[in-house]
């Protein structure tokens, strides 16, 4: 391969394909490598047989289960915030016009044994069981508070700076209790553990006013998925960066990440060629994969793991209304842990048992179970032009992904992501 381009992408999760995907709008020579057949990498969506030879070689799916066409079984389960910065980027770069949406039906939480819906009308926050009277009078009162908060309007803080007020302190002044609390944190602002509590509220209040937003927005619930499975995200953003002249190179497998003497990238090899560029940015795996084949530089170290399961059932959730797409969140608290848990079917925790989530979705037919490590790179990239990429992480959203997209931008890119609305070309 004698052609160099700007920039070689390796790897098509969603985080990779968003910005090879912005990058060739931008205007940059894109050449985007994947060493599998399909698109999404680890998140990719598999269809039942795809599912069968990942986790159990060569065993074909039971009949039972009925046609492959019917699966689209997603590795790493997440939902889109329908105000949230994922959606702002599939509006603004009109990648929408690829996909098709579905709205989860119902978010719910476990409590004291058992799961409730999270309200998402005022008539569903009257009548649920999750507070008591007097705290939903309480919870009232918070909420109105943070929906009517001004910066610019001293008269709307009651005492609280956002900035410098822990979250203690404001769930203090609003005299909420701990599972109102363990509610508001991890139903709404969906932080993974308690961490938050002794920290500044403002991030606290900037999630929960997404949540609200993006419930007030189509109601029922503040979630949106893609009909076909998540794997039609990255495809989508890889449709964008085509019709921008971006190339794409599936089943291609990476020998070596090429640097010169000086540590700088070059290039990355395939077999015998060896394609050059100016930067790279990668999924963490490639590189895990490339330092231990060369037995070279160090370039991610491993920060944890996720234990994901997947699991097949023959009859809805119970407990959830014969609901046909729910999560369902486990706050840690309630079941003496360190990490809260968030279930969409699926369950995903850092955690060594799984057991809570799967008590409560009755009998399974059939359950695929992985153990991911979570990556982080030991550099910026900024002074070898390597830019390396987070792991999907435990939350049950793609906010982390969009911040991981701003930051690797700003990196390569030397400016911040400020998204350009793009003209719309006339379908063939």
């Amino acid at each position: 391969m004698d052609e160099e381009y700007d920039v070689i992408v390796l790897g098509t999760g969603l985080t990779e394909c968003i910005l090879s995907g912005l990058l060739s709008v931008e205007g940059k020579k894109v050449l985007h490598m994947d060493r599998n057949d399909y698109y999404g990498g680890d998140g990719a969506s598999l269809n039942l047989t795809q599912l069968y030879r990942k986790f159990r070689s060569d065993q074909p799916p039971p009949t039972a289960l009925g046609r492959d066409r019917d699966y689209a079984v997603d590795l790493i389960p997440k939902f889109i915030i329908t105000s949230g910065e994922l959606t702002k980027i599939l509006v603004h770069t009109d990648v929408t016009r690829y996909l098709e949406f579905k709205q989860i039906a119902g978010s719910f939480v476990y409590r004291d044994g058992k799961i409730s819906k999270v309200p998402s009308t005022e008539m569903e926050a009257v009548k649920s069981p999750l507070m008591g009277l007097f705290e939903k009078r309480r919870a009232k009162k918070f909420f109105e508070f943070l929906q009517g908060w001004k910066d610019d309007d001293p008269a709307t803080h009651q005492g609280i700076d956002l900035d410098k007020d822990s979250m203690e302190t404001v769930y203090e002044k609003f005299g909420l209790e701990p599972g109102t609390q363990d509610f508001i944190g991890h139903a709404m602002a969906l932080y993974l553990d308690d961490d938050y509590i002794t920290k500044s509220a403002r991030p606290t209040y900037d999630r929960i006013i997404l949540y609200t937003s993006s419930m007030a927005r189509y109601g029922k619930s503040p979630y949106i998925y893609p009909l076909y499975g998540l794997g039609e995200l990255p495809q989508s953003f890889a449709r964008l960066s085509a019709i921008y002249g971006g190339t794409y190179m599936l089943d291609k497998p990476v020998h070596e990440i090429v640097t010169d003497q000086n540590g700088i990238f070059v290039g990355v090899r395939s077999g015998d060629e060896t394609v050059k560029a100016k930067q790279v940015i990668g999924d963490p795996s490639y590189f895990v994969a490339s330092q231990e084949a060369e037995g070279g530089k160090l370039r991610v170290l491993e920060d944890g793991k996720v234990i994901r399961a997947i699991c097949i059932l023959k009859h809805p959730i119970p407990g959830t209304d014969d609901s046909d797409s729910v999560q369902i969140i486990i706050p840690q608290n309630q079941v003496n842990r360190r990490n809260g848990t968030h279930y969409l079917i699926h369950e995903t925790i850092r955690s060594r048992k799984l057991s809570p989530g799967l008590q409560l979705l009755g009998p399974i037919f059939e359950k695929f179970v992985t153990v991911s490590p979570l990556y982080t790179s030991v550099s910026t990239g900024e002074v070898d032009n390597i830019f390396i990429t987070r792991s999907y992480d435990a939350t049950s959203h793609f906010e982390t992904v969009v911040e991981d997209v701003q930051d690797v931008w700003k990196r390569v890119m030397g400016k911040d992501l400020v998204l350009k609305k793009r003209e719309v070309e006339a379908e063939a």
